[in-house]
C-alpha cells in the first residue's frame, strides 16, 4: 500500500511523537508498504514562537499538495496539528479524500498553560481539527475518555510500543554521580511539570536528560540537579539505564513512552496517579509492580527503589509494536483509484 504521512514532529526532533512515528515508519518499511513521509525536513522553515527547538514548515499549502499529488497515495495519515497537518487537511478535503489522524500531544492544555486562554476554546480548535478524520486516533483509554467527554466522535484506541532491542539493561556506568539517581528523561517545557520532580526532598541525585525552553531557567533554578543532552539512541539508552527510579511528573501526557522505555532498561516508574501513568501500568500482574502511583512524588520514588528490574523489563516486553502497526493499518481509509481522477 502506499502511505502517506504527514507530520510535523520528525528527525532530528528529540520527543516521544518522533519516536512513535520513526518506529511505525521502519516496520511498515519492513512489511513492504510504500511510504512518503511529508515533514518539515522537506521545507524551509522558521522557529516556533516560544519553542524554537521545534521547526514550522513554510509554504506548506502547496508543498504538501504538490507532494500528495505527485506519490498519489492509497491512505493519507496526518500526525499532528501543525502547519504541514493543515495543508494535508485542507488537501484532502478539497480532493475528497479520506484521511486518518492522531492525537498525539495534549495541545488543549499546553496551550492553555502558555498562554491562559480558555481551554475550551482550543478543545474546539481540535474538534474542527479532527472531525473530518475517518479515525482520529488516541494512545490510551484514558485519552479516549477524555475527548470523548468533550465531543470527539471518530475515536479510536491506537496502543504503543517500546523498542526492546534499543532500550534494555546496561549496568549503571553511564552516571558517575551519588546514588540512587532519580532520573526524568523527556521535553524540557511548562507541560512536563518538572519542579514538581526537582523540588522533592530525596537523598542521592536528581538527573533531567533533555532539551526544550525551560532547561536554561531551570538549571540556573535548580544548580544541585544534573541537567543533560543525549546524543543518539545509544547514549540514550545507556542513560536511562543508568537511573535508579524514573520520575514522571506530567500530568498532562497522553500516554508518556518514555516510561515504557524506562521500564525495558530495568528501571521502575514513579509518577502521579493520572492519565497516561495509569494507562502505562495498566497491565501489571499482581505480586510484581514496576512502579508506583502516587501523589505523594517523593513516597512513590523512594518506594520504587526497591522494585525488581527484571520485571520491569518483562513488563516492557508486553508492548509490542506489531500489534501497534496492524492496529493503525486497520484504521487506515483507502483512497480508491476513482477519487484519484
Amino acid at each position: 500500500m502506499r502511505i502517506a504521512i504527514v507530520t510535523d514532529a520528525w528527525h532530528p526532533q528529540p520527543n516521544g511523537v518522533v519516536r512513535v512515528l520513526s518506529s511505525l515508519h521502519e516496520r511498515l518499511l519492513a512489511v513492504r508498504h510504500d511510504l512518503l513521509v511529508i515533514a518539515p525536513d522537506s521545507f524551509r522553515t522558521f522557529p516556533c514562537p516560544t519553542y524554537p527547538e521545534i521547526p514550522l514548515a513554510v509554504g506548506a499549502r502547496s508543498g504538501v499538495a504538490e507532494r500528495l499529488e505527485a506519490f498519489r497515495p492509497q491512505a493519507v495519515h496526518i500526525a499532528t496539528e501543525g502547519p504541514l497537518g493543515w495543508a494535508a487537511r485542507r488537501y484532502c478535503l478539497r480532493r475528497g479524500w479520506p484521511f486518518t489522524t492522531a492525537y498525539h500531544t495534549k495541545f488543549p492544555q499546553y496551550l492553555h498553560a502558555r498562554t491562559r486562554l480558555p481551554l475550551s476554546w482550543f478543545y474546539g480548535l481540535m474538534r474542527f481539527f479532527h472531525g473530518p478524520s475517518s479515525a482520529a486516533m488516541v494512545p490510551s483509554h484514558s485519552v479516549y475518555e477524555e475527548l470523548s467527554q468533550q465531543g470527539f466522535r471518530n475515536l479510536r484506541q491506537w496502543s504503543h510500543g517500546v523498542d526492546t532491542k534499543i532500550f534494555r539493561p546496561q549496568g549503571k556506568g553511564a552516571f558517575d554521580f551519588p546514588r540512587p539517581i532519580y532520573l526524568y528523561v523527556g521535553r524540557v517545557t511548562i507541560d512536563k511539570n518538572l519542579p514538581a520532580f526537582l523540588d522533592l526532598d530525596l537523598d542521592g541525585t536528581k538527573v533531567v536528560v533533555g532539551s526544550g525552553p525551560q532547561r536554561d531557567a531551570l538549571i540556573r533554578r535548580y544548580p544541585d540537579a544534573k541537567f543533560i543532552v543525549a546524543h543518539g539512541d545509544a547514549q540514550l539508552s545507556s542513560y536511562f539505564s543508568a537511573g535508579d527510579v524514573f520520575v514522571f511528573p506530567s500530568r498532562t501526557d497522553t500516554f508518556g513512552l518514555v516510561m515504557l522505555e524506562a521500564l525495558a532498561s530495568g528501571v521502575p516508574v514513579a509518577a502521579f496517579p493520572v492519565a497516561g501513568p495509569r494507562d502505562v501500568l495498566s497491565k501489571v500482574a499482581p505480586g510484581h509492580p514496576v512502579g508506583f502511583l502516587d501523589e505523594d512524588l517523593a513516597s512513590a520514588a523512594r518506594r520504587a527503589l526497591s522494585l525488581s528490574p527484571a520485571d520491569c523489563r518483562a513488563y516492557a516486553e508486553r508492548f509490542s509494536w506489531d500489534h501497534a502497526v496492524e492496529q493503525f493499518l486497520g484504521y487506515l481509509a483507502p483512497i480508491a483509484l476513482s477519487e484519484h481522477r
